[in-house]
């Protein structure tokens, strides 16, 4: 019987962790241009894992693409937290 029922729980906690990785991820940051010096704050859609480290990777090479060098991320969230930043964010909102 407890066999049965540890069989159940993990059963359970797979198929709830499931949804969770297969959220979207999003990322706010801020990055640079040369000369003259510009700075911008954007959002951007990440691909793969949903962390500071790989969204930092995924895009410094989105924007070194465009000419621009990533600063730092600011935070990774999910699309919950897509509303509260779309007007800081302006033209760079989902732009990379």
């Amino acid at each position: 019987m407890k066999h049965i029922f540890l069989s159940f729980c993990v059963i359970l906690l797979v198929g709830l962790s499931g949804p969770a990785m297969a959220a979207d991820c999003f990322a706010d940051y801020k990055a640079k241009q040369g000369n003259p010096l510009k700075l911008h704050y954007g959002v951007a859609k990440v691909n793969g894992q949903c962390s500071k480290s790989a969204a930092s990777n995924e895009l410094a090479q989105r924007l070194n693409a465009q000419g621009w060098t990533l600063l730092n991320i600011v935070s990774v969230f999910g699309s919950d937290g897509l509303a509260k930043r779309k007007k800081s964010a302006g033209s760079n909102y989902l732009r990379f």
